[in-house]
C-alpha cells in the first residue's frame, strides 16, 4: 500500500496565498473604515469601492489557499 505524502511545493504555495489573504483582511476593512468615516470627501466612492473589492478578494484568497493546502495533503500524485 502506497502512502501519500504532502507535496511541499504545493503546501508552500497555499501558505503563501493565505499570507496574502491575511494582508488583505487587514487592508480591506481599514480602507472601508477610512471611506465610511469621511463621506463628504471627494474620494469617498473610489476608496469605498476599492476597500470592498479588497475585502471580497480576501475571502476568495482564503478559500483558494485552503483548497490548495488540502490538495497538497490529500491528493494522490500519480
Amino acid at each position: 500500500m502506497e502512502t501519500s505524502r504532502t507535496d511541499k511545493k504545493l503546501l508552500f504555495k497555499g501558505v503563501k496565498t493565505l499570507i496574502f489573504a491575511l494582508l488583505s483582511l487587514f487592508m480591506g476593512p481599514t480602507l472601508l473604515h477610512v471611506a465610511l468615516s469621511n463621506p463628504e470627501k471627494p474620494l469617498y466612492m473610489p476608496i469605498l469601492i476599492f476597500g470592498s473589492l479588497i475585502s471580497a478578494f480576501a475571502v476568495f484568497l482564503i478559500f483558494k489557499g485552503l483548497k490548495i493546502i488540502l490538495n497538497s495533503m490529500f491528493k494522490k500524485n500519480n
